[in-house]
């Protein structure tokens, strides 16, 4: 269970402590994400263990789950984007706290959000849910700089060597052994990348894809997607490798799909939406292999509307996604408050 000491801060003091990468730690107003780039990649133990040791320098554990934090919950993709309109770089609420160790829940959680998209538009609902549910959260930013509104616009393999070195990171500061991977659209592709591609299977417990590009998707797709986030149409083409590195028949996919996609000691589920425009054709996100869930959101909740890029801001996922880190305690999401949140 979850544990404070007894001089720990207060849960709005820890909002101000802001942990931006491997052994840094400084003061800050806002939570920061962990920002590492490519060439950042932790060859040697030495970073990770002063990563760890800055952490554990703070003092701090969390609160008992018992008495959980209450972390506010943003009510649709909208208001979690004007909030990262302000600063971009500000992780979720509930996401990134130091000293973070849940005994009910040994496997941090890392969210992979989507292309165009920054950890706190993307996840301003689902890491304050599953914090409040006892989850240590954690969310990083790849493929753009922090500070910039449009992110996780680099070219994928980069991003998923990025997100293999925070993988390792989370792993040193909390002492847990594998770490559960919840991704959205080509954030879920690059969860599946990481493991397969990378050799990162040893280190994921659960792999969890929100609509993942597991076997690309239309140019036309990924228009649409860019059609969500303010000025993102500037970022489609060259200015945007991750764009082409995720259209169907790329070099990236050919490897992805070349032979197995799911790896042994992985738990993975697929969660789509029939509502689906932008990973195309609708369920081309599922992987059809022996040992994978692929569920449908309108197979729970026929009447849920929601499309592919408010699927974070779902109660229905929510439920589907707690299902899949903790199948013991598993149960039927409430169809009468399912989209918009709150119904």
């Amino acid at each position: 269970m979850f544990r404070r000491q007894a001089r720990s801060p207060s849960p709005s003091r820890m909002s101000r402590v802001a942990v931006t990468g491997p052994g840094v730690r400084q003061r800050a107003r806002k939570r920061r994400p962990f920002v590492l780039s490519a060439p950042s990649v932790l060859a040697a133990a030495g970073p990770v263990l002063a990563a760890a040791l800055a952490l554990a320098a703070l003092g701090l554990s969390a609160a008992p789950a018992s008495a959980a934090a209450s972390y506010p919950v943003a009510p649709d993709i909208a208001a979690a984007a004007v909030l990262a309109a302000r600063d971009p770089a500000q992780a979720p609420p509930g996401a990134n706290v130091p000293g973070c160790h849940s005994s009910a829940h040994p496997y941090p959680v890392v969210l992979v959000n989507g292309t165009f998209a920054n950890a706190e538009d993307d996840f301003g609902a689902l890491a304050p849910t599953l914090a409040n549910a006892g989850y240590c959260v954690y969310t990083f930013a790849y493929g753009a700089p922090s500070s910039q509104f449009v992110q996780s616009i680099g070219a994928v393999p980069q991003s998923a060597q990025t997100l293999a070195s925070f993988v390792q990171y989370v792993l040193a500061a909390t002492g847990a052994p594998k770490a559960d991977l919840v991704g959205h659209s080509q954030g879920g592709m690059l969860a599946e990348y990481y493991a397969k591609l990378l050799g990162g299977a040893p280190y994921i417990h659960d792999l969890v894809g929100l609509s993942p590009t597991t076997h690309g998707t239309t140019l036309d797709g990924l228009t649409t997607l860019a059609g969500y986030f303010p000025d993102a149409n500037q970022f489609t083409g060259a200015l945007c490798p991750a764009c082409t590195d995720q259209e169907a028949g790329s070099p990236v996919i050919r490897a992805l799909d070349n032979g197995p996609i799911a790896q042994p000691g992985v738990s993975y589920t697929i969660i789509e939406t029939r509502n689906e425009t932008v990973v195309t054709p609708v369920g081309s996100s599922f992987i059809s292999e022996p040992g994978v869930t692929n569920e449908y959101v309108q197979s729970f909740c026929p009447l849920d509307t929601v499309d592919h890029v408010n699927l974070p801001y779902d109660q229905v996922v929510f439920q589907l996604v707690l299902n899949a880190l903790d199948p013991a305690t598993a149960r039927a999401p409430d169809c009468l408050h399912a989209f918009p949140y709150p119904a």
